[in-house]
């Protein structure tokens, strides 16, 4: 790539606003789509199973994905770009189709279509803070993503709060508000794709790389054998960070699916089932919540680039877990639903943490060559303990948890906290981003 020039904070700002309608599609589905599937008629041990699709749209389409941006250049589109564009349109597809879902398989397709929009734009997204930033400027490109996180799911959840005071009654089969939700979230899905992409350029490459990129266009399978290579040379603090996400997305899996029904239990004493008006009101203050710790995520994300500076990012990350953790298991216990703000504001600086800091840890020990490969391997250890969780989640809570999702939440709790230790035990070449 050419020369890499500092930009501006504002600058930096244009480049990173799409992240904003990838994280709000995102929030709709952590806060949204378990209730539709409530709704729909799911039992709880079937929540995990019926949420595969993201994780295993995450495990094929991101690497390759990332793999595939490595290898692109258009002088008119870029190298990134495309597979932003081409994921935000099929994220605004999914969501103004899945409020007209009508039965729980047609819902759990359309998840699919989604995730792998935002699959298709997420990781090609990490690599383009990549390309465009020096070491210096690394942090605060990372952590305005973790802002634009916060921000966008943020207005996800705010709308469960607020639309359905303003859209009453159902529509077919959901509430009316689910519309409003998803319609609005389709809106801002390719609105803001198009506003970074309108203010950004990428850096075109050398001639020696766009020669280098010629020679090397390779077959069909060419992108699969580049994944399979990248791993082979993986730097080892890649697979100690893989130990860190076994742990930290397990949980965080636990959470977004347990959240509103621990809710319900522990404020409205309701289910689904036995009282559908209470839960329809634990859905919406659930939204609320997640809202709120999504604004403690924009607040605070900015916060972490300078201890990151100050302190090396892994005992940064180590604490964040740390308070992400007690908040987990405070939160079932709590009856006042006005209390539930003070548990889930660790979760809030976790989640602020979790969306930028590891990507500090490694980018600075993998080539510049293989950004958009290494960055969708990353995703893979995300969503391989999500597919974990999918697939053996709903065995643990029924037989061990007795369905009980505030016991869901606690167990999420506990495993946060091995993933803090996990965290603390990574060795980096790096003790910290400044040296």
């Amino acid at each position: 790539m050419g020369y890499k020039y500092k930009l501006s904070f504002w600058q930096i700002w244009n480049m990173n606003v799409g992240f904003f309608g990838i994280q709000y599609s995102f929030g709709l589905q952590q806060s949204a789509v378990n209730p539709i599937y409530d709704f729909l008629g799911a039992s709880p041990d079937q929540i995990p199973l019926l949420n595969l699709a993201g994780p295993m749209t995450g495990l094929l389409v991101q690497p390759l994905i990332g793999a595939l941006s490595d290898k692109t250049w258009s002088p008119r589109w870029g190298r990134r770009k495309p597979y932003f564009l081409i994921g935000a349109i099929l994220c605004s597809i999914a969501l103004l189709l899945f409020p007209f879902s009508s039965s729980l398989w047609m819902a759990a397709g359309l998840l699919w279509i989604l995730d792998a929009g935002n699959n298709t734009a997420m990781e090609p997204y990490r690599a383009f803070i990549a390309d465009k930033l020096d070491d210096e400027q690394l942090p605060l490109g990372f952590q305005m993503q973790s802002f634009f996180t916060g921000f966008g799911q943020t207005l996800a959840n705010i709308s469960l709060f607020i639309f359905p005071m303003i859209f009453i009654g159902k529509t077919g089969s959901l509430p009316t508000w689910v519309y409003a939700s998803f319609f609005l979230g389709a809106i801002c899905s390719i609105g803001t794709i198009w506003w970074s992409m309108r203010t950004t350029q990428e850096i075109p490459p050398t001639a020696e790389e766009l020669a280098h990129l010629k020679e090397n266009k390779g077959g069909l399978f060419d992108p699969l054998i580049e994944i399979f290579s990248a791993i082979g040379e993986m730097p080892k603090v890649m697979w100690q960070l893989a130990l860190v996400y076994l742990f930290q997305w397990y949980a965080l899996f636990c959470y977004w699916q347990n959240s509103s029904k621990s809710i319900a239990l522990s404020v409205w004493n309701a289910t689904p089932q036995n009282n559908p008006v209470a839960y329809e009101e634990a859905v919406s203050w659930t939204g609320l919540v997640n809202g709120w710790y999504n604004v403690v995520t924009f607040i605070s994300a900015f916060a972490l680039v300078g201890f990151t500076k100050k302190y090396s990012p892994k005992t940064v990350h180590a604490f964040c877990l740390l308070l992400a953790a007690l908040g987990f298991l405070a939160f079932p216990n709590i009856h006042d639903k006005n209390f539930l703000f003070f548990a889930i504001t660790g979760f809030g600086i976790g989640w602020a943490s979790m969306m930028g800091i590891p990507y500090l840890l490694v980018v600075s020990e993998i080539p510049k060559e293989r950004y958009g490969v290494y960055m969708g391997i990353i995703n893979m250890m995300i969503v391989i303990p999500m597919i974990i969780q999918n697939l053996s989640f709903g065995f643990i809570l029924k037989h061990f948890l007795n369905n009980d999702s505030r016991l869901a939440i606690t167990f999420a709790g506990v495993l946060l906290i091995l993933s803090a230790v996990c965290t603390l035990l990574i060795k980096t070449k790096k003790a910290k981003l400044s040296e």
